[in-house]
Order: C-alpha cells, then structure tokens, then sequence
C-alpha cells in the first residue's frame, strides 16, 4: 500500500478533456465513474467529496461530454467519463462521445478501479453489463453503486442489491454492490473507503501502448 492517505474531500477540478490525448499524463493512479446518462453521477461526485458544486449537475440528463478530471492527491485522480445510453442529443455526438469512453478505458493504464452507477430500479441493463463485462475481463475492479436507493422500502432495495449481486456472481470477478443516496447519504461510508483502498494502492509504471482507435462501447441504434 501507499503511504498516501487519500480524503476525497480534497478532489480539486483539473481538466476537462474531449479525449485521452488531452489528459494529463498516464501514470499514477485512477479511479474512473461510468453510468449511464440519468444514474446520477454527478450527485454521487458530489456526495462522496462533500463538494456541492464539484461536478455539474444538469436537469437534462447526458450533458456529461468530456471525461472530466478531479486531483484528489499528486498523482491520484477521480475520473468522470460521458455518460451513456440516455442522452437526448444527436446520434453523431453520442457516438463521438462513446468513442472517448472507450478510448480511455481501453488505454488508460493507469486505471484502477471502476465505479458504475446504475439506478437501483432499472440496474444492469445492456450498456451496463457490456462495461462490467468488459472491466472483468480485464481484472480491474468494480464497485457497483446502486443509485437512488431512498427511492425505494428497506427491503426493495435490500432485495434489489442481493439480485444485482446474484446476476453478477457468474462474473467472477472483484465486484462489489452497494445501495447508495445521493440524498440520504446511504452507502456513502462503504464507497468511500472502496475508493480510498483503490487510490492508496502503490503507482506503477507503464509502457505506452501504440495508439489507436477503439470503438468499444460504441452505442448503436
């Protein structure tokens, strides 16, 4: 483990990039959120930081068009990729934004641990288990955040997490599920000491890869 003591509290804004050519250097470590357009990342961004206004929260869902960049430690990132899936925009924007999702999650070395956002009524749809699926095989973590949780009983959203955790079981991989409000602040401990873990890991360093184009996790209609 690292000596660093990671608070998400400190995330500071850094950049916001339309690709991983305008990223800051690959190297350290980060932690990147991926959901789609009406998961309510930006809510969770900001509840886990304490940080009201750290990312934009809009009314439309899907206007998240850059991956944005948030230095919690030197070295150590939150990475807000473009949501996807719901974004009533045209077909070649949302392909253009596809496209950069799955540039960085491809090729982004330093990436260490995912966090998917799904809303706990509708979790796992297509979008959602394709990037699962996808951050499984590559043996990179996952921490399942299933939003929205104070919308539902005690015990719909207990039954909820068990049958997100029973649909992912067959996976076998490092995922774990975790209920979580933006509103009520549930789930908010769990997640961040998951996070934590993942950013105090020590830094590696990386060879390059030759760059190209990817068009995984390119939506068609």
């Amino acid at each position: 483990m690292s000596s660093t003591k990671i608070h998400l509290t400190k995330a500071a804004f850094t950049i916001s990039a339309p690709d991983i050519r305008r990223l800051p250097a690959d190297s350290g470590i980060e932690v990147a959120f991926a959901g789609r357009s009406n998961a309510g990342k930006s809510s969770a961004l900001n509840t886990l930081t304490n940080q009201r206004g750290l990312a934009r929260i809009s009314k439309t869902p899907g206007r998240t068009q850059l991956i944005n960049v948030f230095e919690v430690a030197e070295n150590r990132r939150l990475i807000d990729l473009p949501g996807y899936g719901f974004a009533q925009v045209p077909l070649a924007m949302k392909k253009k934004w596809q496209k950069a999702l799955g540039e960085y999650l491809e090729k982004r070395q330093c990436l260490k641990g995912l966090v998917v956002l799904m809303d706990i009524r509708h979790p796992l749809k297509d979008l959602d288990m394709d990037l699962i699926q996808w951050a499984a095989d590559s043996d990179l973590p996952v921490l399942a955040l299933l939003t929205k949780c104070d919308k539902l009983s005690q015990g719909k959203r207990s039954s909820e997490v068990l049958a997100v955790k029973k649909a992912l079981e067959p996976l076998n991989a490092n995922i774990k599920v975790q209920a979580f409000s933006s509103l009520k602040y549930t789930g908010k401990e769990q997640a961040d000491a998951v996070i934590c873990e993942w950013l105090e890991q020590e830094a590696e360093e990386y060879v390059l890869p030759d760059t190209d184009d990817s068009d995984e996790f390119t939506e068609e209609e």
